[in-house]
């Protein structure tokens, strides 16, 4: 996958690029961010003026966007996040660019194989070192995980951020677990539907449960508060970067409007959300140590991709919970009936996919042209779209057949544990 991602994948980026004269620069998701992070803490600039967009797109794409130029991106690449996430980027703004994005290159590979243990103890699946390193290995060789590297993109980090909170509920860890979920809204769409699941959960217990609430609520007020020290009246600006980004990327949609039209995947898109608030309504008293509540916070994340009205394919890392879910109840799901059993195989074979065409794009590309196989780039992609949307469907029917069971259930789940590791 790695060999596609850079053989082929961006070879044909390269020469489409020529054949057009599109703009390429560095093309790091993290320099707008950066360096409207340094100018901001370090010369007192907005980070969303139009003046420091224009620097940003000069680093970002090589030059300023020439709106004339039908070739050009229609992403200004503006700087289109709550300000607080210059807190977190702080520590590098008096380094170099080049630097920055060479260590958290790294850090993000790191951070991205290390969610797959920190899942994997709040899930209580206790498996070899050997398995662990082989689902991180195939974590980091995942498509969306690969663009998320290469565009040092912050949604590694949130995931990151996100497995890390899930441990520390487990461990009853709350006060901590509630100040990383603040910190993890620095990409609001991505959390907002696991921040209302966990302010639920808190509320069901709210005695026992109540640090994690206001540990959340208090940072969230010091990071609102620190904005507007550091930049008086930034929350208007970003709504009117946000709603400039829609103007100029066009109307966003969601994935189940890929798939059907926008007013149906609306619909859809409400559909699983009532689904999901009942679920999580029924599960809202669970420990965070039962099975209950890893299930359902795996469904959470895996709607949150197919709902939120973006199609980025490195949103994907949210799916990495639940596709371990159902990796360790594959036994269970495919015992059971036929329809089970398709769904196993049909969300077997979308996940697969990308890994096999890639597989065969890699080998021709060293007895073929390359321009001939890069004419084929785009095979791995094909079913990037269905994924989210198989997973949420097979996790939907690991729900209904034990949710039920496990909410009734005194002490051990009602979907049998694998007596082996592999």
């Amino acid at each position: 996958m790695w060999f596609y991602l850079q053989h082929v994948l961006i070879g044909h980026q390269l020469a489409d690029a020529a054949q057009h004269g599109t703009p390429r620069g560095n093309l790091s998701d993290l320099y707008p961010r950066w360096l409207g992070a340094r100018e901001l803490l370090l010369h007192h600039r907005d980070p969303y003026s139009p003046e420091l967009t224009r620097e940003i797109q000069i680093g970002y794409y090589g030059r300023v966007l020439d709106a004339n130029r039908p070739d050009d991106p229609k992403d200004q690449m503006a700087f289109a996040y709550p300000l607080y996430v210059v807190f977190l980027i702080a520590p590098t703004i008096v380094f170099p660019f080049s630097l920055v994005r060479l260590v958290i290159h790294w850090f993000f590979v790191l951070l991205t194989a290390l969610s797959v243990p920190l899942w994997l103890r709040a899930m209580k699946w206790r498996v070899s070192p050997v398995l662990t390193a082989t689902l991180a290995i195939l974590t980091l060789g995942t498509l969306p995980v690969l663009q998320g590297i290469k565009l040092e993109q912050l949604t590694l980090l949130v995931a990151g951020i996100i497995a890390l909170c899930a441990l520390l509920l487990v461990r009853n860890s709350l006060v901590p677990a509630g100040v990383l979920l603040a910190f993890a809204t620095i990409k609001p769409q991505l959390v907002l539907l696991f921040v209302g699941w966990l302010v639920l959960w808190a509320c069901g217990s709210y005695r026992e449960r109540r640090r994690f609430l206001w540990s959340f609520s208090l940072t969230m007020a010091v990071l609102f508060a620190a904005a507007e020290f550091v930049m008086p009246g930034w929350v208007g600006q970003f709504v009117q970067a946000i709603t400039a980004y829609r103007d100029y990327t066009g109307r966003p949609t969601s994935i189940l409007a890929v798939f059907t039209t926008p007013a149906l995947g609306l619909f859809l898109s409400v559909l699983v959300l009532i689904a999901l608030a009942v679920v999580c309504w029924r599960t809202r008293r669970a420990s965070a140590g039962d099975p209950a509540f890893a299930l359902v916070s795996s469904a959470v994340l895996a709607a949150t991709v197919v709902v939120i009205p973006m199609t980025s394919l490195y949103n994907q890392i949210l799916l990495l919970p639940a596709v371990l879910l159902l990796v360790r109840h594959a036994r269970f799901l495919s015992s059971k009936d036929p329809l089970t059993r398709l769904l196993c195989v049909i969300s077997g074979l979308l996940v697969a996919w990308p890994w096999l065409a890639a597989l065969i794009l890699s080998l021709s590309s060293m007895i073929m042209p390359a321009d001939l196989v890069q004419k084929a780039w785009a095979a791995p992609l094909w079913t990037s779209m269905a994924i989210p949307v198989g997973v949420l469907t097979l996790l939907a029917r690991l729900v209904a057949l034990t949710l039920p069971d496990i909410l009734t259930a005194s002490a051990a789940p009602a979907y049998p544990t694998p007596k082996t590791t592999t």
